[in-house]
């Protein structure tokens, strides 16, 4: 018979081997559950710390010369990016803007680079600001933009990818992990489906990146770009990452033209001249304080290593779907079954969703809602135990038993 008393929860926190790290995060209510790291990571103690640094020595007693070491910080944090997470060799990320500007530039320049093509390729399920840009650009470039349908709770099937993928393509952009299942795409296989085709494949990281083993570079992706602030702990607004290959960065030439892709910009020329390497996909003047803040929470992240949290999420994961399998009829499962096809997060389908969050909220568990009627459970693995989880289902439990969720109103709030 399954163990399902908490004693075992204790008992896998006990042997977990990442149990230490939660130490490294602030926790200011030891009574709430936070189940939301996929939406928002915790705080770094560290952070704070390395902040009031930026701020006290660097900006106020340093001023303008500590420009000589902020200057390089856009690609000191994408190299630790990449070399931690992304399977990227150095060279290839940078830290930048946000995940939408980053997914416009990198698209556009894509069109660009492609122009006896006139198609582009997402997915009905794809996060709604990059179907935004995507629906943007297409109407910019008079483009056909195909949208390929995806079941919302098993994630895209490669096969009718392949289907539509064709000599008129010039640009696929997908993510690597579904924003409201967790479902994962086989990176490598889509890169081949659309590379046979000629065309330039684009993900979006945000919801793998720190959670799951990425392979930018062995699986032959062309371009990439992620937020900071889920699983990468760099705080609300953190800026976000691009990846672009090697052998594309000098091929590309990115829309936004900006004095710090610009060589030898102190020369203050006349024209546009972009630098060689990654730095000719920044812009403007890149935000120091939320780049050091980036840095702190993927040095936890390197500590832990990629594999050990992937590990940690699936467990954590399969937990969770254990105990509502156990503790909650009236709720389906809205993510992958299967570990190997889903990322860190697992979505439950319930008709009063959004009351049950509220309700959820309310007993000082912190989960997340995802339309039309999802629950979004996102145990982050580094700040994350399994007692958390016991916890958070059992007063999800509660909440049912006694309906609590039915005094709250049906309507849901602009953010969820």
């Amino acid at each position: 018979m399954t163990d399902l008393s908490r004693e075992r929860a204790v008992a896998l926190d006990a042997a977990d081997p990442l149990v230490s790290l939660r130490d490294a995060f602030v926790v200011d209510d030891p009574e709430l559950i936070y189940l939301d790291g996929n939406s928002l990571g915790r705080l770094p103690k560290a952070t704070a710390d390395r902040i009031a640094q930026v701020v006290r020595d660097e900006w106020g007693a340093g001023l303008i010369r500590s420009w000589r070491h902020w200057v390089d910080l856009p690609s000191r944090a994408g190299d630790l990016i990449g070399s931690t997470l992304l399977g990227a060799a150095a060279g290839q990320v940078v830290v930048s803007d946000s995940t939408t500007v980053n997914l416009y530039k990198l698209a556009a320049a894509a069109l660009d680079a492609r122009p006896d093509r006139s198609v582009i390729i997402t997915d009905d399920d794809n996060f709604p600001t990059d179907r935004y840009v995507l629906q943007g650009l297409a109407a910019q470039r008079g483009a056909e933009l195909r949208v390929v349908h995806t079941d919302i709770d098993d994630g895209l099937d490669p096969d009718l990818l392949r289907d539509v993928v064709d000599e008129n393509t010039a640009l696929v952009s997908l993510s690597h992990v579904a924003y409201r299942s967790g479902a994962l795409l086989d990176m490598a296989a889509v890169n081949a489906i659309v590379h046979d085709a000629g065309a330039l494949v684009l993900w979006d990281l945000c919801h793998s990146a720190g959670s799951v083993p990425v392979e930018l570079d062995a699986s032959g992706a062309d371009l990439a770009v992620g937020c900071t602030y889920k699983y990468l702990n760099g705080g609300p607004g953190s800026p976000a990452f691009l990846y672009v290959r090697d052998e594309l960065q000098a091929a590309l030439r990115q829309p936004i033209w900006g004095w710090f892709g610009q060589r030898d910009q102190f020369a203050m020329g006349p024209s546009y001249d972009p630098v060689p390497g990654i730095d000719r996909y920044l812009a403007g003047t890149p935000a120091v304080v939320g780049i050091a803040a980036v840095e702190e929470g993927v040095r936890v992240l390197a500590e832990a290593g990629i594999d050990r949290l992937q590990a940690k999420g699936i467990a954590l994961t399969d937990y969770v779907i254990e105990l509502a399998g156990a503790w909650l009829p009236g709720f389906d499962l809205a993510t992958p079954a299967d570990p190997r096809r889903r990322g860190s997060h697992v979505s439950l389908r319930h008709p009063d969703a959004w009351r049950i969050t509220q309700a959820l909220v309310e007993a000082k568990v912190i989960p997340d809602y995802r339309t039309p009627d999802r629950l979004r459970l996102g145990p982050a693995p580094v700040s994350t135990g399994f007692t958390d989880v016991w916890d958070g289902l059992s007063r999800l439990r509660q909440i049912m038993a006694d309906r609590s969720y039915e005094r709250f109103s049906g309507e849901p709030a602009r953010v969820t």
